[in-house]
């Protein structure tokens, strides 16, 4: 029922500001009032949404074959790297000793290449701030353009992030292997970019312009592995579970869509109903009521990633509210 991805620790009991957002970046939706068989469905709003990380969620471009074969060495290398979430897996100094206050949290530092109207960004995070900047690639050679931060408070966080900022300034010598450790440009044929886009986790090696070294791997973004954009829904879930069927043992999740006007404020509420499904990312921790953003994804038949039975696959986007079940 849950996904082995983990929600960040630190949790608000109302987020205002995001849910504005959130809204903000939707289109107005529907005000009639949902029944049990939207569930399922969701509630259907515009596709942009941005998540908790700062990321456009519709950044990445879908690139199909046809696009591959008419785009340069650079560009399909960039192609390549916007199709994934890179977590970092190792970091050394140039001489090959593990920096510990990042090998130390690597799970959550996180880096993201984004393509959106013809510019290329990236962001980068320990889990506190993103730090956010425009890059060129020549070759293999990334340059980072001077970007800029959120401001937050990381208390142990600060040394790591400084750290990590540091290592990504100015230049760097990327190198992009498939899962079965191929590097691109290893193979004599011009199919290595576009055989890395199949691998379920490349790595991605990147030596700074210090000796640094970070290896990073990569997870599909749900836009590359659903091969199309999201719809950013509404659902609350109840801190209690409810069998899936009636005199079932299997226990799953109750909940219900909600709707917001283009200011945040709710205008409606569907009926509690089961879902028994999963929410990709989202843990339930049975203790909580909470109204989440996911973004929904329709499921094609033929798809590999689709379950039979289910139209839609979701994807948690943010926690926008959270309340100690009384």
């Amino acid at each position: 029922m849950t996904s082995s991805v983990k929600k960040r620790p630190i949790r608000f009991t109302l987020l205002p500001s995001l849910l504005a957002l959130s809204v903000f970046l939707s289109a107005c939706q529907d005000a009639s009032l949902p029944n049990e068989s939207d569930v399922q469905e969701g509630t259907q709003t515009s596709a942009d949404a941005i998540n908790d990380d700062g990321i456009d969620m519709n950044a990445d471009a879908v690139t199909d074959e046809t696009q591959m074969d008419k785009m340069s060495d650079e560009e399909k290398m960039i192609a390549n790297l916007s199709r994934y979430r890179w977590t970092l897996m190792s970091v050394t100094d140039k001489g090959a000793q593990p920096l510990n206050m990042l090998t130390d949290i690597k799970d959550q530092v996180r880096l993201s290449f984004n393509q959106y109207q013809g510019e290329n960004t990236l962001s980068y995070s320990v889990g506190c701030n993103t730090m956010s900047a425009g890059y060129q690639l020549q070759g293999h050679t990334l340059t980072i353009e001077e970007g800029m931060s959120t401001k937050m408070s990381c208390g142990e966080l600060d040394k790591a992030e400084n750290s990590l900022n540091q290592l990504m300034q100015g230049e760097s010598q990327l190198t992009l292997m498939k899962a079965n450790s191929t590097k691109d440009g290893d193979a004599k044929d011009n199919n290595s970019q576009d055989d890395s886009l199949k691998s379920d986790k490349p790595i991605l090696t990147q030596v700074t312009s210090v000796g640094a070294t970070l290896i990073w791997e990569g997870r599909l973004t749900s836009q590359a592995k659903y091969n199309s954009k999201g719809e950013t829904v509404f659902w609350a879930v109840s801190s209690k579970m409810i069998p899936c069927t009636d005199n079932g043992s299997e226990m799953c999740l109750q909940v219900k869509p909600i709707t917001y006007d283009d200011q945040g404020i709710k205008t409606s509420e569907g009926k509690w109903a089961v879902f028994t499904g999963e929410i990709d990312g989202y843990q339930h921790d049975g203790m909580h009521d909470e109204v989440l953003r996911l973004q929904r994804y329709p499921l094609d038949s033929d798809d590999s990633n689709s379950i039979e039975g289910e139209e839609y696959a979701y994807v948690l986007d943010a926690v926008i509210e959270s309340a100690v079940a009384e």
